[in-house]
């Protein structure tokens, strides 16, 4: 298979191409527009691999987005390329806009034309997967799960332009007969993930001994899931998937923030020892505006339908990642020194700072 993969050098979408050139031996493009959560070192494993390319291309450029699906000649796309991080849609909403909303219909215009260009045979087996996110079902009570009908109820920029972009791809899917399928899936987290994120920001403030800022009581819970379990689930809906459809993707592993942040705390005791325990080092900062109190993924169609299953449960996923992180510094070391979280000098509590760069969702 040859796969047109957007945003291939964020967290997610290295993991994929990773999965998909390494394990699954597709013939990946991969097209970046390489902004600050983008970073080419996630692919150095695969870089020279002959069913490697990378292109780096904004979705939001129509033309050399026309000129690659011409040139590669896609069987599926997949497409990961977006804004995704929270805060910053609430500090500066335009990009989020731009690149999710009108990037995505881009896109989506792009693989139609070239789609319609297709034999019988290719048009047929093409596939268009939307990766989406959970956070456009709103926020969940103490009881239930989002389920596929779910209604949509978002309430931060970021998760209201994600919206907008599954209803789009769902529109051309009804009205063209371009064959989308859309996947929603939970927080993510593992090896290489942008250090201003929660799991990432905790482990590397814990390192350096200064403050880690947890939102609120703490109490917002989350459903994790294992980066690489997540490029293997989108992997088997881009091949098995129903055209027309929405999965959702979940490792049902619900855990509130506090939660995480002790455990990853727990293992940091373990690995890196300091003086006194590191959760001696959280401190609860004010909430976010918006700030959804629960997400809870069902993933039982999934499961059921295409026969995926997380291989990993938090426990296992989070010292993977913890590990990780403590063993490859040389990834890291120039984000972190760029001002994504915790750069201060060991020992200092800079906590509105961390609190101002924390993105606590995965």
């Amino acid at each position: 298979m040859r796969v047109l993969v957007t945003g291939g050098a964020g967290f997610i979408g290295s993991a994929v191409c990773r999965h998909f050139v390494a394990e699954l031996g597709y013939t990946v493009l991969n097209v970046d527009k390489l902004t600050y959560a983008a970073n080419l070192n996630s692919l150095r494993s695969i870089e020279n691999n002959c069913r490697y390319q990378f292109q780096k291309i904004d979705i939001c450029d129509k033309g050399a987005i026309g000129a690659a699906f011409a040139n590669f000649a896609p069987d599926a796309v997949l497409h990961l390329a977006a804004e995704s991080h929270v805060d910053r849609s609430i500090d500066g909403s335009d990009v989020f806009m731009q690149t999710n909303i009108m990037g995505t219909f881009g896109l989506l215009e792009a693989a139609r034309t070239y789609w319609l260009s297709l034999d019988k045979r290719r048009a047929a087996s093409f596939r268009f997967l939307h990766v989406s996110t959970d956070e456009v079902y709103g926020s969940l009570d103490s009881e239930g799960l989002f389920r596929e009908e779910t209604r949509y109820d978002p309430s931060s920029p970021y998760a209201a332009s994600k919206a907008a972009s599954d209803h789009l791809a769902i529109a051309w899917h009804r009205t063209y007969g371009l064959p989308v399928i859309v996947s929603n899936g939970s927080n993510t987290y593992g090896p290489y993930q942008f250090p201003e994120k929660l799991i990432a920001l905790t482990i590397l403030n814990a390192r350096d001994g200064v403050a880690i800022p947890v939102y609120g009581d703490g109490k917002n819970v989350r459903d994790w899931l294992y980066v690489d379990d997540h490029a293997r689930a989108l992997g088997v809906i881009l091949e098995r998937g129903r055209a027309g459809e929405k999965y959702n993707v979940g490792g049902r592993n619900e855990r509130d923030n506090l939660a995480v942040v002790r455990r990853i705390c727990a293992l940091m005791d373990r690995h890196r020892p300091l003086a006194a325990p590191h959760s001696k080092l959280i401190r609860f900062v004010a909430d976010r505006p918006g700030h959804d109190r629960r997400y809870g993924i069902d993933a039982t169609k999934l499961e059921t339908e295409l026969g995926w299953r997380a291989q990993d449960s938090f426990d296992t996923g989070i010292e993977k990642t913890v590990s990780w992180y403590l063993d490859n510094p040389a990834w890291w070391g120039p984000l972190r020194g760029n001002g994504a979280g915790g750069d201060a000098p060991e020992g200092a509590l800079r906590v509105q700072k961390l609190a101002e760069l924390t993105d606590q969702e995965g």
